[in-house]
């Protein structure tokens, strides 16, 4: 009797244990599909409280509309287990617009949502319910048309030997995954790392060069931020944006720097990332090199930035997203913190916020159910609040109920 009644305890034990693993945060697993990515919000909604003006999000929805209406109607978006045409994203789209013109009080507001909207919560990071906020914004650079003894050190557009393969057409299981490649001969191989590129010159003399800027630590902040405008010295400026990627995994150069001790995790930014490749110059290759990925730009001249689904992107109200888990184009509702800066653009603390945001883009860092990076705009508060910007949050995303 008392071998099965410790048999039975063992048992009781061990069923305790496979509960607490299943809610335990700490022991989640990495999203790897959309329905992972998103769970449906059923009783604790968020207030949905916007700290922006409502043209801003006007703005940011009539830009989105033109990418879905570029579309096939019979296009499908996975909105987590669920999946929508693009005709029925258009039409709840439409519908949120109405919400927003109206401009209804946040109480009427939080109703209208809850009534007509499916509500999705992003899973979080592995570990961690949250998701981690960062920031980009459009630098202002320097740079020249032709080379010279200053400006030395090329943004290139999309070579023509970079091909972006559909794995989707050799297997159904591959759906939304893709590799980028180049043939050589009879082989397809990966396509040039950034150390191939800038220290082996795989590029150089094809006439794939759009402007030269002074510094390499300039071409890899514009690499991460996507987008910018470059001064040409003559009173004329261009604006460059992302065309494509070399298709090797991104690795954190501020990442490389906390590890090998040279910055406390803490004060890692953008900035200070810059301040100390300026007084240690001779590190500057060893730490871009550790990057691997690469981003060739296009030459937008006087127009917008755009996002990765090719429609110009809202300073505030762009968000970037893992691809490959949210749906492209959707409107979404994030609150995390933002920087309070003094008359000397200096940090003096942080203040909660929420808003109404776009899925508009993406990037290279930006991979899992627990990233998102948001794009600030241009001018020296975007500068900052990008820099420094990591902080914890959470993110919703939004469809209209079907039928409603």
């Amino acid at each position: 009797m008392k071998k099965v009644s410790r048999q039975v305890a063992k048992l009781c034990v061990f069923v305790a244990i496979i509960s607490v693993m299943g809610c335990y945060p700490g022991l989640r697993k990495e999203a790897e599909s959309p329905d992972q990515a998103l769970r449906r919000v059923r009783f604790f909604y968020p207030d949905f409280s916007d700290d922006m003006d409502v043209p801003s999000l006007q703005k940011a929805l009539e830009e989105n509309l033109q990418y879905l209406r570029r579309l096939s109607p019979d296009f499908t978006f996975e909105y987590g287990s669920l999946r929508f045409t693009a005709q029925q994203v258009i039409e709840s789209q439409e519908a949120f617009m109405n919400i927003v013109k109206s401009n209804p009080d946040p109480g009427e507001l939080n109703r209208l949502i809850k009534k007509n909207f499916l509500v999705y919560e992003a899973a979080g990071r592995a570990g961690n319910r949250s998701v981690l906020f960062t920031g980009y914004f459009e630098p202002i650079i320097e740079g020249r048309l032709t080379r010279d003894e200053i400006f030395k050190y090329p943004i290139y557009q999309r070579p023509d030997d970079l091909i972006k393969i559909d794995l989707s057409l050799f297997r159904e299981e591959f759906k939304g995954k893709s590799v980028i490649a180049r043939i050589q001969g009879k082989q397809v191989l990966p396509y040039f790392t950034r150390q191939q590129i800038d220290r082996g010159k795989t590029l150089e003399g094809k006439g794939l060069e759009i402007a030269w800027l002074k510094d390499p630590l300039d071409v890899a902040f514009l690499q991460v931020q996507g987008s910018g405008y470059l001064q040409l010295g003559d009173g004329r400026r261009i604006r460059v944006g992302y065309a494509e990627k070399n298709g090797q995994s991104y690795r954190s150069i501020g990442g490389y720097l906390i590890e090998k001790g040279f910055l406390a995790k803490e004060e890692a930014s953008m900035q200070s990332i810059r301040r100390f490749l300026s007084e240690h110059p001779e590190m500057t290759e060893e730490v871009l090199n550790h990057n691997p990925s690469y981003v060739f730009f296009r030459n937008l001249g006087g127009g917008p930035a755009v996002g990765n689904i090719n429609v110009p992107i809202t300073a505030g109200r762009t968000i970037a997203l893992d691809s490959s888990l949210f749906p492209p184009g959707a409107i979404a509702f994030i609150t995390t913190q933002k920087p309070v800066i003094d008359e000397k653009g200096e940090i003096t603390g942080w203040r909660k916020f929420s808003r109404f945001v776009l899925n508009q883009d993406t990037g290279g860092a930006i991979r899992g159910a627990g990233r998102a990076d948001l794009f600030w705009g241009s001018g020296p508060y975007a500068e900052v609040a990008a820099g420094h910007m990591k902080h914890e949050g959470e993110l919703y995303i939004l469809i209209k109920k079907p039928g409603s």
